[in-house]
């Protein structure tokens, strides 16, 4: 009986083994970032775990935003001219944990619900009340023409169907607003700059601006722009404003 001749065992290929390494190190990688990942997850949920104290300072500093509140409603305003509405650029700078809902409701209604958001609105009786609710939160004042016209041409996007659609095609304008005479971009700007007849439907169909945080200009106070502070009425000293944000 002939003995078996012992086969030589198949090598494997360098580049298979250098792929199989790479792969092990892939995994490897993957595990740690994983494991990391998971651990941050879990310190960053007990970080932000409240304590029963974070939750009674909240409480207080919301009841005292809603008294502050009251006491700004009871403010004597200047008369206006209603005759004559005026045009006002209202940017929202403050606001956060320390707001009372009743006041949050107010911002919301105003379409101002991020940081930063701008929205225009006729000086009416009306809108200046709810601006004295809302007031240390937000700066307002009359823009001129020239950031009108760059605040829609360069930040303005159309609301339609629940949707942020850029202001590229006037074909969409018409479609939206043409029942009310507006039937391109430059129609937006006349009607929003002259608070003309359709300004509300105008002021609708435009989504909040988002601008920039500027680098200069807020100093992060809630007191009044005439007392030293942030908030409230600028006139039209708001333009300064509205060109570090666009």
């Amino acid at each position: 009986m002939s003995e078996e001749v012992a086969q030589p065992l198949a090598t494997v290929p360098e580049i298979i083994l250098k792929k199989r390494k790479s792969n092990e190190e892939l995994a490897l990688r993957r595990k740690e970032q994983l494991e990391q990942r998971k651990f941050r997850l879990n310190k960053n949920k007990q970080e932000f775990i409240k304590k029963p104290e974070d939750f009674v300072k909240e409480f207080r500093y919301r009841e005292v935003d809603l008294v502050q509140m009251k006491h700004r409603l009871k403010r004597k305003r200047p008369a206006l001219e209603t005759t004559n509405p005026q045009l006002l650029l209202v940017i929202r700078i403050q606001g956060k944990n320390d707001m009372h809902p009743a006041v949050r409701k107010n911002l919301y209604s105003l379409n101002l619900r991020k940081i930063f958001n701008a929205v225009f609105v006729r000086a009416d009786e009306a809108m200046l009340e709810k601006l004295q609710r809302v007031e240390p939160y937000v700066t307002y004042g009359y823009p001129s023409l020239k950031n009108v016209k760059e605040l829609i041409y360069k930040k303005g996007y159309a609301k339609i169907g629940k949707q942020r659609v850029p202001l590229t095609d006037n074909n969409l304008i018409e479609e939206a607003l043409g029942k009310s005479n507006i039937i391109c971009i430059e129609d937006i700007v006349h009607e929003i700059a002259s608070t003309g007849k359709y300004f509300k439907e105008a002021a609708s169909f435009l989504w909040p601006f988002t601008l920039n945080k500027p680098e200069v200009g807020l100093k992060g106070v809630k007191a009044r722009y005439l007392d030293g502070g942030d908030s409230g009425n600028r006139e039209d000293k708001i333009n300064d404003l509205i060109s570090k944000m666009n």
